[in-house]
């Protein structure tokens, strides 16, 4: 298993996460939601509506490239197009370890690409921080 779903798994058992479009709807309603994730394969409306609560409630949003099954699976319910992150911590490890897994996808000639072509988005502090990482190992060449 690939580290962020692993860490993603560890938040659940932790009791640390809100799964499902419902649950993380009432999550964001009571300040607890800390990063909103949707699937790869997630409906238009679950995509919308989780981004509609991350930008009016000032929660972090991320597209990931695994599919509603990869996080259900994971998760432990069901196959659900949007969890959310209760805890900040778990959330800034989960998308530390999502960079890293892009970086390295990235390295092999990988693009992360659900089945309707939606592009996997990294969010703009960890993209801003690969750039920087980049630009400080080609001043070190």
């Amino acid at each position: 298993m690939n580290r962020s779903l692993a860490l993603l798994g560890m938040a659940k058992k932790a009791g640390l996460l809100a799964v499902g479009g419902e649950a993380t709807a009432a999550a964001v309603r009571r300040g607890e939601a800390r990063l909103i994730i949707t699937a790869s394969d997630a409906s238009d409306g679950s995509v919308r509506r989780a981004k509609a609560n991350a930008e009016s409630n000032n929660v972090e949003y991320i597209a990931v490239p695994y599919t509603m099954f990869e996080l259900g699976s994971t998760a432990g319910r069901g196959s659900p197009g949007t969890i959310a992150f209760l805890d900040k911590g778990l959330a800034d490890g989960f998308k530390d370890r999502l960079a890293e897994s892009h970086e390295s996808k990235m390295a092999e000639g990988h693009t992360s690409r659900s089945a309707e072509g939606h592009t996997s988005r990294l969010a703009e502090g960890h993209t801003s921080r690969l750039a920087e990482a980049e630009t400080a190992k080609e001043s070190d060449a």
